[in-house]
């Protein structure tokens, strides 16, 4: 790890591009087998690259703004307020998934540092190594990593615990991009575990000329191996302006977003047992982070889709109404994705076992797009819905199908976490 921090380093102070020549000779020293399976996927990935730019050409047209702005919950990447990216435009292939966080429910660790005095050490952290204090950096009150050497922080919890990452948790913060020119930013998230074979670090920030680039290296669970890979931050990075950094971690699958758009994607990772933000120690940085928030929980991989005949009959017993997040729709249309069913079917379960039950199923959208788009957009959802009940043997009798578009929200449309929790289907006792 030590090794990959010292080169990842010395490719942040040099501003070196992820060009297929650069990467090729960072790895020559990785190892063989390493190396290969990189420029395996640097080959695929110049492949892919042109094949979409033909489909491009030969489609001759994008997707309409109305149709790339609708409800599905796992395409929401248009940009928000920690957001500069828009959808990824689909292609005859498919469409492309980038933004699936949410954020844990049971806070662990929480500071956004506007109680703390200016020009102390804070008072929810520990020092491990080199000075920072609390500034003020665009308004907000934050950590400043003094400049010329790594300085490493972690939480200061009250019992010293260092295993206190949950089997399932999230970790957020804002950290600060610098767009001044001759001047970058870099932060380090580490991932600790007590045998060190199984910690993970990441580099992430903006060089000199602007360009943000993320590296890794993430260990593998059992074996010792580590995953290295970056992906370029370029159009994605807010320069002069504070950027949020998200994680999430699932049992073994660790993803990361910047900006609310998904830049890593393992799905076989160690799991650590605690912390640690540090930055470079090259002079011209100029580092702030601050809203740090760390929670157990979040979208579990394996139970996303999977509520237990338990848990629909108590919610419908408790508020006379089953609200789910986990029926999901191709974007723009009303087309139930295949992962959808093992929802529809304990609803279906709960159905026959109580044949006089009546529902009315809501099909409910966030606010991107317009009403003429999402209203009739819901209720043909609701519809499928419905259809995919009665093929399950469920009397349709007993289902109405209701579109409500974006007009009862339940949660805040100005955040990707709001839209995701708007867009949901209920089942009504009637």
């Amino acid at each position: 790890m030590k090794k990959f921090a010292v080169v990842m380093v010395a490719l942040f102070a040099l501003g070196v591009a992820t060009s297929e020549a650069d990467l090729k000779g960072f790895l020559r020293n990785k190892g063989q087998s390493v190396k290969n399976n990189i420029e395996n996927k640097i080959d695929r990935k110049i492949n892919s690259t042109v094949d979409d730019a033909v489909d491009s050409v030969l489609d001759g047209k994008k997707k309409s703004d109305d149709e790339s702005t609708t409800d599905d919950r796992r395409d929401d990447t248009k940009s928000d307020d920690n957001s500069t990216t828009a959808n990824p435009t689909p292609t005859a292939k498919g469409e492309t998934v980038k933004s699936d966080f949410v954020p844990g429910t049971v806070v662990i660790f929480e500071d956004d540092f506007e109680n703390e005095q200016l020009g102390e050490f804070p008072s929810k952290w520990d020092l491990l190594e080199n000075n920072a204090e609390v500034a003020k950096m665009n308004g907000k009150k934050a950590i400043r990593f003094e400049h010329g050497s790594d300085t490493y922080i972690t939480p200061l919890l009250i019992d010293g615990n260092r295993k206190y990452l949950p089997e399932v948790y999230t970790l957020e913060f804002d950290f600060f991009s610098t767009g001044e020119e001759g001047h970058s930013s870099e932060y380090r998230l580490n991932l600790n575990a007590t045998d060190d074979s199984k910690s993970s670090e990441m580099h992430f920030g903006n060089g000199d000329n602007g360009d943000g680039v993320i590296y890794w290296a993430v260990a593998k669970p059992n074996t010792g191996d580590v995953v290295n890979g970056n992906t370029s931050l370029k159009g994605l990075l807010k320069l002069n302006s504070w950027n949020h950094f998200a994680l999430s971690f699932n049992k073994r699958a660790l993803k990361v977003y910047i900006n609310d758009k998904r830049v890593i994607n393992i799905p076989n990772a160690a799991a650590a047992d605690w912390f640690t933000i540090n930055t470079a120690f090259w002079e011209d940085h100029i580092d702030y982070i601050t809203n740090v928030r760390l929670a157990k929980g979040g979208v579990e991989l394996y139970d996303r889709n999977a509520q237990s005949m338990t848990a629909v009959e108590k919610s419908i017993a408790a508020t006379g109404k089953f609200v789910t997040h986990n029926i999901l729709f191709a974007t723009g249309k009303a087309e139930l994705l295949p992962e959808s069913m093992e929802e529809i079917q304990k609803v279906a379960e709960y159905m026959k076992k109580n044949p006089s039950v009546r529902f009315e199923v809501q099909g409910h959208t966030d606010n991107q797009g317009s009403d003429k788009v999402n209203d009739p957009l819901s209720q043909q959802r609701a519809e499928a819905v419905v259809k995919a009940l009665a093929e399950l043997g469920v009397d349709d009798f007993n289902l109405k199908a209701v579109g409500k578009g974006s007009h009862e929200p339940i949660a805040d449309n100005g955040t990707a976490d709001g839209r995701a929790q708007n867009r949901r289907v209920e089942f009504i006792k009637r």
